[in-house]
């Protein structure tokens, strides 16, 4: 299958590393001096302490055209509307099928601006951190749950999963579930991890913390209104075990002094507290903390 990913950060990347063993992957980049340094040396992918070399076709977002089969968007959340407004005047038709794999549902509104036949979502499980331009370290390995938001994206996620090999895929029925479940413990790792500045197995680790946590999510799973909090609350502490020893991408943000994601993983609950009329408080406090701690605020 033609695959065409569009981001080259951390997750953008790592997609391009592995999909390229079994299809024609096409990385689009912002930068030209990434698209020249990956051009001419390859992707460097650091998996257990080896090195491994892949080559891809690289290109500038704007020489984007829609041609590939499959188009993964692995740019950050805030990032997704200035994105769809270039695609949409790029392309001169529909573009087959779509993949945007961003933190979060606040994005899911912008969506349906999209002109495609089919648009996915999904999670990322994997832990990736980018070391320069070219260089991805796999942090840990996971999978990847993706489910058709709208149209026809069935096939494009067969495939998918049938030629994942060791970088596996999983469909799954219900998108607004897989991302619920996502968007639990992102809002509550990313946000704890960047303002205590620890690692995610500090949370579970320190008593006090862990008290925290506690806290944290039954206000979270109330205003979410979770079928199951217990099975949520197991899914979080998993988590925070196996990636015990990884710095999470907000915590990396705000030591790059880059922006956050918190608009759209707190941003989302607290529109949703709003919409129900439920109160939020720690949620309030910790956006607060992390926007504060973002560059220029």
């Amino acid at each position: 299958m033609k695959i065409g990913i569009i981001g080259g950060g951390a997750i953008g990347l790592l997609f391009a590393a592995y999909l390229q063993k079994g299809h024609e992957v096409t990385l689009y980049v912002r930068s030209a001096e990434q698209k020249k340094l990956i051009s001419s040396y390859g992707i460097s992918l650091i998996e257990k302490g080896q090195q491994h070399i892949s080559y891809v076709q690289v290109l500038l977002i704007d020489e984007w055209k829609g041609e590939e089969e499959l188009s993964i968007v692995a740019v950050k959340q805030y990032d997704v509307h200035s994105l769809i407004s270039i695609i949409n005047d790029i392309q001169t038709a529909q573009s087959p099928a779509f993949l945007f794999l961003q933190n979060g549902m606040g994005h899911l509104s912008l969506l349906h601006d999209l002109r495609a036949k089919a648009i996915l979502v999904g999670t990322v499980e994997h832990g990736a951190l980018k070391k320069d331009a070219r260089t991805v370290q796999h942090t840990g390995a996971g999978r990847t749950n993706i489910a058709v938001f709208s149209g026809e994206g069935t096939e494009a996620a067969e495939c998918l999963q049938e030629t994942s090999g060791d970088f596996p895929f999983a469909v799954r029925e219900d998108y607004k579930d897989m991302l619920l479940q996502k968007l639990v413990i992102n809002s509550i790792v990313n946000p704890l991890t960047g303002i205590l500045q620890v690692k995610n197995g500090e949370l579970i680790e320190n008593p006090y913390y862990y008290t925290l946590v506690q806290d944290y999510f039954a206000e979270i799973a109330a205003v979410l209104e979770l079928a199951d909090p217990e099975e949520a609350f197991g899914a979080l502490v998993s988590v925070c075990r196996k990636t015990s020893a990884n710095t999470s991408s907000m915590l990396k943000d705000l030591q790059n002094q880059k922006k956050t994601e918190a608009d759209a993983i707190l941003g989302y609950i607290l529109g949703e507290a709003d919409r129900k009329n439920k109160h939020a408080p720690l949620v309030h406090a910790f956006y607060s903390c992390i926007k504060g701690k973002e560059p220029g605020n």
